[in-house]
């Protein structure tokens, strides 16, 4: 698997993959699920400023986002959150679904994929 960087290796998945010039992150969840949405989403998109940092990369090198909600009736305070995230004039492409979350805790996953360089 020569020119795959692979970071926060776990026995299950990693955190992220690196190859090409490009970073796949793996679904991003809250380390605190006690918080409401905007509490949560604002966990998860710092996470994701760390893990892009990790791989040289940011959020403005964003190339697509997927965002999975517990229920949908989250969109707007998840997009509260996202909105004072996302730079303007860099928002990616992105699709927003409800989804059952592996945790039923959890009210937001995000993967991302992103330009390194």
């Amino acid at each position: 698997m020569a020119g795959i960087q692979r970071l926060h290796m776990a026995a299950r998945f990693s955190d992220a993959a690196i190859h090409g010039g490009t970073v796949y992150l793996a679904g991003q969840v809250p380390d605190d699920a006690t918080q409401d949405i905007v509490g949560q989403t604002r966990q998860v998109l710092a996470t994701i400023d760390r893990l892009l940092a990790e791989a040289g990369s940011d959020k403005t090198r964003i190339l697509r986002a997927q965002v999975y909600l517990a229920d949908i009736a989250d969109f707007a305070g998840m997009n509260a959150a996202w909105d004072a995230w996302v730079p303007s004039g860099q928002a990616p492409p992105r699709a927003t679904v409800e989804a059952r979350l592996a945790r039923p805790e959890w009210r937001v996953e995000i993967v991302v994929t992103a330009a390194t360089g």
